[in-house]
């Protein structure tokens, strides 16, 4: 098992199936546990919730691929491309239990099919939509505008598709939309403190994510096939399909409990800073992977 501090995070790395490093921080001590970023977030993101749960487990927090301390993108990028680096730290570590957010939870879903090693999977609400074409639209509108070279349109695409933000954003003209947009990433490119990745460097990186959506979503019959124990997780607050989506695995999944947080949304896992509730995750997750 490779070691790690239980306060401050050490940082090392693995090599995927096609070569690409993944790196990682790490913390605490205990059975190991991987936390799956998603969108617009890196390892950084979650250190609030591993810090949380490092007095019970060993907690490695990769960077995903294009981020931070790990490689570049694969030319034939896809989920197994995620589930390969997964398998890649899970083979290294030792760990046997995984945390994804949102997209991280799509990876996790998809690992849970393929890895064996797995026993344990708690997912937060993974963007599944009931048809492909949906994610699959605002991925082609989205892929034209940053081809224009306009990310802060690409990224007005990116968080309408996927509905973050107060429901009022959705009734705000794009062009205002945009220039709340550009603003804010001039302020965010002030606050890159403790490891943040600023916006304008993850919007880019929302390609793959729209990609993980848009392969993985459709019937979910298929994850009846899961072995894994389950844990299903989502806030109250959060976008109506993202609830949706938790209740459509829980109707299918063999072995699966399920949590939901009162008055707490999609950023629930994050750091305290970014508005997160790290404390409350980590009560959910602990008692599941005890």
């Amino acid at each position: 098992m490779i070691q790690s501090t239980l306060i401050e995070p050490t940082v090392g790395s693995v090599t995927s199936a096609d070569g690409v490093t993944i790196g990682y921080r790490s913390l605490g001590s205990g059975p190991g546990v991987v936390l799956l970023h998603g969108a617009m977030e890196s390892s950084a993101s979650h250190l609030d919730l591993g810090r949380a749960l490092a007095r019970d487990f060993t907690v490695y927090l990769p960077d995903r691929r294009g981020r931070g301390l790990s490689g570049p993108f694969a030319a034939d990028y896809g989920v197994h491309c995620e589930v390969d680096d997964l398998a890649a730290l899970l083979a290294a570590t030792g760990a046997r239990n995984v945390f994804g957010v949102s997209a991280g939870a799509i990876i996790a879903l998809e690992a849970a099919l393929a890895l064996p090693g797995i026993g344990k999977a708690a997912i937060f609400e993974p963007p599944l939509f009931p048809d492909k074409a949906t994610p699959a639209a605002s991925l082609a509108r989205y892929d034209e505008e940053l081809a224009a070279g306009d990310l802060p349109a690409a990224m007005v695409t990116g968080m309408l598709a996927a509905q973050m933000g107060p429901p009022i954003f959705a009734r705000i003209p794009r062009p205002l939309l945009k220039k709340l947009t550009v603003f804010g990433m001039k302020q965010d490119d002030k606050n890159t403190a403790d490891g943040y990745i600023p916006m304008r460097a993850l919007g880019p990186l929302l390609h793959y994510d729209f990609t993980l959506s848009a392969q993985a979503s459709g019937p979910v019959d298929r994850y009846a096939g899961i072995g894994a124990d389950v844990l299903l997780l989502n806030g109250t607050k959060s976008p109506a399909y993202l609830q949706a989506s938790v209740a459509s695995l829980a109707r299918v999944l063999p072995a699966v409990q399920r949590v939901e947080f009162a008055g707490l949304d999609h950023g629930a896992s994050g750091n305290a800073d970014r508005r997160g509730k790290p404390e409350v995750v980590a009560e959910a997750l602990r008692a599941f992977f005890a």
